[in-house]
């Protein structure tokens, strides 16, 4: 029997017809349309249908391969030297090419790649690899620390490390280098101030002594790391961030040891590994006294990437779940037209749909951030982890239910399912589990009184939106942002231990709030232009699971091909024709 196709049909038999990730997505383009400047629009849009049947078809069958054939680790040679070799299939090689060079997705941010002559907006960047993670989520990492390496150098040592910002962001297959962060360690995970790894400096360079635990893209050529500085002080104040290279400056191979590869749940394509500095070559980077404050910087950058991979598996999920229903006859009839199946469909769209709206927005208040807006960057401080701990958990239930909408099948490892529900579990736990990214939330709420900030900012937007006289739950959640922001001031006044303990539920509450009003806003932008009313729909829906969920969405169940299908190309209407 062939292997299923991309598009999840069913019967093999069926002369398969061509898939498009790009043009399957009703909200994509429409989100692009308003966050992007005319020019940017007008460039992305060739890139989007090109990498949209990629992903659809080559990439996909590619990130199949690399699933299956792992890499592996080869420790020593023939005679007997140490040099911790990892091999990659060629479909994983294959992929990195596709990634790093072909669409330039960690150059983007940096210099001019894809017809842009500069840097490309970063909701450019998050919508590109949006796409390229519903087919390969597992490089999506080294794509990401890779992207965020180069950010960190470029913010607080950019004249010092100049070749190897340039080296990061090259999109030559000869000459393009990836990154990594090596900082978990078997004490020193969440705890970085357990860190052990300790630096000592020789004048004219230092090296690092110490086990660092897991180390994703174990074979990068530039890594960022955290060690304790002697004298510099106790706990995360002794640490300072250092580069640590794959190759010393005279070109010999550096002296730490991969002592082995993990045996990962998912995202098993990609290498990660346990790694023992012996007295490892290392230089400093920016402030050595602030090194914590930097490293925040690479992992809040890395969080926003798994939100968006954490989106990209939820639409594909949900892509695999509404191709099955539309050919899977049951009862007479296809699953699809089923009312409590199509009510299980309209759920598991409403959380992609939400999830894709904020991932475009932490892009565009980034980009506003770095142009030198301070709302704008508090904004996308707590929009961060916020949406981590909300999308991550959200996609491991829209995955689960995707496989279980399809069946038996679903549980297969033939289909896609399994490998879906696999990876959807790494976005929790990856760069701070859920309680880590919720005190991050309030530490920005003790620091900035970020829940203030989003209220207000939200408020004020939701306000001058033409449908907030026209749909009745908004008013709701207009009074839902104020009361949000007197349960943020309330918890800011308790004791410390009643704030941490009250803080995950209230990050899952602003979380909600913030992709409500993202799709409201949406609505209201998308009939101002004439789109028609699909995304009203689509927030209606989410209202009323929010504030009426004892209502079944009897208007939204009633169009859900609307909603799905959107404003897409004809053939997106083709899915179920196999």
């Amino acid at each position: 029997m062939p292997p299923p196709s991309p598009s999840g049909a069913e019967n093999p038999s069926t002369e398969r017809k061509p898939v498009n990730f790009a043009d399957l997505d009703p909200a994509l383009r429409p989100l692009l349309d308003r966050y992007l400047a005319p020019d940017d629009r007008s460039r992305i849009e060739p890139v989007i249908a090109e990498l949209g049947e990629l992903a659809a078809g080559e990439l996909d069958g590619l990130a199949a391969a690399a699933e299956v054939n792992v890499p592996t680790l080869r420790q020593f040679s023939p005679s007997g030297d140490r040099i911790d070799e990892v091999d990659f299939h060629t479909s994983y090689e294959e992929m990195v090419e596709i990634g790093f060079c072909r669409f330039g997705l960690a150059a983007l941010s940096h210099r001019g790649v894809l017809g842009w002559s500069a840097a490309a907006p970063h909701v450019v960047k998050y919508a590109l690899s949006y796409l390229f993670s519903q087919a390969e989520y597992g490089l999506g990492c080294p794509i990401n620390m890779t992207d965020s390496a180069a950010r960190v150098l470029e913010m607080f040592d950019p004249e010092a490390f100049r070749a190897e910002i340039e080296a990061l962001t090259s999109t030559d297959a000869e000459a393009h280098a990836t990154g990594a962060m090596f900082m978990t360690e078997i004490d020193g995970g969440t705890d970085l101030a357990q860190t052990a790894t300790v630096a000592t400096d020789h004048g004219d360079h230092w090296t690092l002594k110490g086990r660092k635990w897991f180390c994703s893209n174990v074979t990068a050529d530039v890594i960022l790391t955290l060690a304790q500085v002697p004298g510099q002080g106790e706990g995360t104040r002794g640490l300072g961030m250092f580069l640590l290279p794959r190759l010393r400056p005279d070109g010999s191979r550096n002296s730490y040891r991969i002592d082995r590869l993990k045996n990962k749940l998912g995202t098993r394509s990609m290498a990660s590994g346990e790694v023992t500095l012996d007295d490892a070559h290392a230089r400093p980077i920016g402030d050595l006294t602030r090194g914590v404050q930097q490293m925040l910087e690479m992992v809040n950058h890395s969080r926003v990437s798994n939100v968006m991979r954490s989106t990209a598996l939820m639409r594909r999920a949900v892509h695999e779940a509404i191709t099955h229903t539309r050919q899977r006859v049951v009862f007479g009839k296809p699953l699809f037209d089923q009312p409590l199946m199509r009510r299980t469909l309209l759920g598991l769209q409403l959380d992609t749909e939400a999830a894709l709206g904020i991932v475009l927005e932490i892009g565009d208040q980034l980009e506003k951030g770095d142009a030198g807006d301070e709302r704008a960057r508090l904004v996308a401080r707590v929009l961060t982890p916020m949406s981590k701990y909300t999308v991550c958990k959200r996609g491991r239930w829209v995955t689960s239910e995707a496989m279980e909408v399809r069946g038996g099948n679903g549980y297969i490892e033939d289909w896609i399912n399994p490998r879906l529900v696999r990876d959807a579990q790494l976005g929790s736990i990856w760069e701070g589990a859920s309680n880590v990214v919720a005190l991050d939330v309030l530490r920005c709420m003790r620091l900035h009184s970020a829940h203030q900030i989003l209220a207000d900012s939200y408020l004020e937007r939701l306000r001058s939106g033409e449908l907030a006289g026209e749909m009745p739950l908004v008013g709701r959640l207009d009074d839902h942002w104020r009361a949000l922001r007197d349960r943020g001031d309330a918890l800011l006044a308790s004791d410390r231990d009643e704030q941490e303990l009250a803080v995950g539920d209230f990050t899952e509450a602003l979380s909600q709030a913030a992709m409500a009003t993202l799709l409201v806003e949406q609505a209201s932008w998308e009939v101002k232009e004439g789109l028609g009313s699909r995304k009203t729909l689509v927030a209606q829906a989410f209202l009323q699971r929010m504030f009426t969920p004892e209502e079944v969405p009897t208007a939204a169940v009633a169009a859900l091909e609307v909603i799905v299908d959107g404003g897409a190309p004809d053939r997106a209407r083709e899915v179920s024709a196999w």
